[in-house]
């Protein structure tokens, strides 16, 4: 099998534990391009696809705990990872921003310090000229020297509210009365920077003098805004102003953006990006809006790479192995989709760039043969002069410790190449089952998130819904075991015994919560003593929508260079039907929204009941599976009184009724091959071939490595949750005619030839 081939190809076990995924170049943008005959929702695969792989070539890091000369810094700010203020000098805490220079040195900007406007008043408001001694394939110490810098100052007193250094003659400015987080430098060498705690644009000369007064935003102030009035209400959330600021190829308009929603927002993805006229001084009235890819996450940073297209980078506030979005995205201000918001193409995922030449190799988390950036405050992107891509990380001193647990992460410059590469698809199909439920907390973005890199070809939510309407993914709609529900008290009342399918089941269920109350809860591990290691993770992550889901889906490229699909099972459709909840609308709406109902897209949807799939064969032309269990009925025809079993569904007479309304078959790993009375894996059955030949795919489910869900041939051990050989297991399933199969670990999946 090669699924990622080309002069630099990672080996198949390397992508184990983190694949590179191809993403979309920069200065033009290029999809993963099929070639013709590719079909994402049958067995046929393309011979081959073009896409961008993106590779490090250059690191240079800087000490986290390197001081500047300056007054004592730090006294109020919070101990983390063995240190505590204050310091002996002035700390840089990371950059929030960069200036390519072209002759090697960078102008590289931290924000307002310690965090707040409350433990920031010592640190002293900087812009650092440095250079980096870069780290290559070819050598370099890796280091970043720090030249010189300006001091940002009102020496000429244009602000009119007070500041700390006010009664000094150099007025020098601090964190404690901006928190400076952007920077765009002007044709005439004078800097724009922008600002969260009005928020507000900042223009100062070369030599870091403040030119006049700040530009404020009309109509939205955050809590920390100086002329916020007494009972006005902030719209701006707190430290969620200009985190990113980009101007135009001219430098005469500039890009700033709201890092966050605005408090008064009804969609909690959207972020605002405005436009300001550097020659009127004036806001042009002029905005766009932008869609993150959960509500959490913010935006980072901004560059022009030209004429109305940025780039953006947009992060969660994870790091480490928590961490789900570090990424970079590109926007044209010239398109929308159907819903207003700017349409965004991945340029680069941060947690999967590859590293062939094991540059920074040994540094800690993420820098291995597969490279990544798992910083809280992935906070700054810049196109140098080559095209390459600069990277860079706040590192929020002394509180960040993504590399190495209990050290402070340094602060480091990453450069980031954008390699052309010929793809070979695989000819078996992986399915991320709950995404990569093995290693994250199933239903997750996380979870999902972690089967992207881990190469799956398609990514499985299983849809339920809310009271109020909304689709999210949750195994069932019984929800004790995958929330921490059972220990919120203010949900107490809501558990209640029902009758799902047939089955009186107690607990707490999705139809009973709004969105809004749903939000409030946090995800944990469903199988805590067979995935241990899962647990670390509960308590993080919030219930996805399916619109979520969908989004990060094609939002991503697979390891196979094509956009990752999305395989979504509808949970209980008679039920649902039954309390007026029906899923089959707004799944087909949710589809249609995020531009991917259609016959082409990598979409398949699923169900075990059959009514429903015949449904949606009339609503939508993306791909459908009939799903098949190895005992029982579809429960809409034990509620119709339909005799047929699963059984008879997987005749040759009845995966020819099945081929009417569906593309293919999901089926239980014993429908396949069944097991004989030791556990053992028996003589195959007729039914792949008997599919096939109605012209059927056929997926398996579910393949697992912990050795209790196993065959007893491929059991490591008599531990029923240690590993086994599950690549031993899938090996004779895709010999017997299996086209695809669904797995809680996808990085060992998609090792089968």
């Amino acid at each position: 099998m090669s699924r990622n081939l080309s002069r630099r190809a990672l080996p198949r076990l390397i992508a184990l534990t983190a694949a590179v995924v191809a993403t979309a170049a920069v200065l033009v943008p290029v999809s993963a391009v099929a070639a013709p005959g590719d079909d994402r929702g049958g067995a046929s695969r393309a011979p081959f696809v073009r896409a961008i792989e993106p590779t490090l070539v250059a690191r240079a890091t800087l000490s986290a705990d390197h001081l500047e000369a300056g007054p004592a810094s730090g006294a109020l700010a919070s101990p983390a990872n063995g240190r505590v203020g204050p310091w002996a000098g002035q700390v840089i805490p990371g950059f929030s921003a960069a200036i390519d220079n072209g002759d090697g040195t960078f102008w590289a900007q931290p924000d307002n310090g310690f965090g707040t406007k409350a433990n920031s008043a010592d640190f002293l408001l900087r812009n650092y000229l440095v250079r980096p001694n870069w780290q290559t394939a070819r050598g370099g110490d890796g280091s970043i020297a720090v030249k010189r810098f300006i001091s940002y100052n009102d020496r000429k007193r244009v602000l009119d509210f007070p500041i700390v250094n006010g009664d000094t003659r150099e007025r020098l400015l601090t964190g404690a009365d901006f928190d400076i987080e952007s920077v765009v430098r002007a044709k005439d060498g004078t800097f724009w920077v922008g600002e969260e705690f009005g928020p507000f644009l900042l223009h100062f000369d070369a030599k870091g003098t403040l030119l006049e007064k700040p530009y404020s935003l009309t109509g939205a102030k955050s809590p920390q805004n100086p002329y916020l009035l007494a009972g006005e209400t902030p719209r701006v959330r707190a430290s969620r102003g200009y985190e990113a600021l980009a101007a135009s190829a001219n430098g005469r308009y500039l890009y700033p953006i709201i890092e966050g929603s605005y408090a008064d927002e009804t969609d909690l993805r959207r972020r605002e990006i405005h436009e300001f006229d550097t020659r009127r001084g004036a806001y042009t009235g002029r905005t766009w809006s932008y869609q993150t890819d959960q509500e959490p996450n913010v935006i980072g940073d901004a560059f022009t790479v030209r004429n109305n297209v940025l780039l953006i980078v947009e992060r969660d506030d994870f790091e480490g192995d928590q961490a789900v979005t570090k990424r970079i995205y590109e926007v044209d201000l010239r398109r929308a989709d159907a819903q207003g918001y700017l349409e965004k193409t991945l340029v680069v995922d941060a947690l999967r760039i590859a590293n062939p030449d094991g540059i920074g190799g040994g540094g800690g988390y993420g820098t291995g043969e597969v490279f990544s950036l798992p910083v809280q405050s992935f906070e700054t992107v810049v196109q140098l002069k080559d095209g390459r891509l600069l990277i860079a990380n706040d590192n929020n001193y002394p509180g960040n410790d993504a590399r190495i647990p209990g050290t402070p992460d340094d602060t480091e410059f990453d450069v980031i190449d954008l390699d052309k590469v010929r793809i070979t698809p695989s000819d078996v199909t992986i399915v991320g089952h709950r995404g990569a439920s093995g290693h994250r907390p199933e239903h997750t973005l996380a979870s999902y998130e972690t089967a992207i890199v881990q190469c799956a070809d398609y990514i499985e939510p299983d849809v339920v819904s809310t009271k109020d309407g909304v689709l999210v993914a949750r195994h069932e709609n019984e929800i004790g075991g995958t929330t921490d529900v059972s220990a919120r008290a203010e949900f107490a009342s809501r558990r209640t015994t029902k009758t799902i399918d047939g089955a009186n089941i107690t607990g707490w269920f999705t139809e009973d919560f709004t969105l809004a109350e749903l939000r409030t809860l946090r995800a944990k591990e469903r199988l805590p003593i067979t995935r241990p290691a899962n647990t670390a993770f509960d308590g993080l992550y919030q219930v996805p929508t399916l619109d979520e889901v969908i989004d990060l889906a094609r939002h991503s490229v697979s390891c196979d260079g094509r956009q990752v699909g999305i395989y979504p099972e509808t949970k209980h459709p008679t039920y649902f039907d039954s309390i007026g909840l029906s899923l089959e609308e707004p799944l087909v709406a949710a589809l249609q929204a995020n531009g991917v109902d259609r016959a082409d897209a990598p979409v398949i949807v699923q169900s075990f009941e059959v009514g429903n799939l015949k449904e949606l064969a009339g609503l939508t032309d993306v791909h459908l599976a009939q799903l098949v269990n190895s005992a029982g009925r579809p429960y809409d025809f034990t509620a119709s009184g339909d005799p047929r079993t699963y059984a008879d569904l997987v005749t040759p007479a009845g995966l020819a009724e099945v081929a009417t309304y569906a593309d293919g078959v999901g089926l239980e790993k014993s429908v396949m091959i069944p097991r004989t009375p030791a556990g053992a894996l028996g003589t195959p059955t007729s039914v792949i071939a008997d599919a096939h030949a109605a012209g059927l795919t056929v997926h398996g489910w579910t393949f697992r490595l912990e050795n209790q869900f196993l065959p007893a041939e491929f059991r490591s051990s008599t531990d029923p949750n240690a590993p086994g050989d599950l690549l031993g297991e899938l090996r004779v399933f895709v010999n017997a005619g299996m086209n695809g199969a669904f797995s809680d670990q996808p990085d060992v999946a998609v090792t089968i030839g």
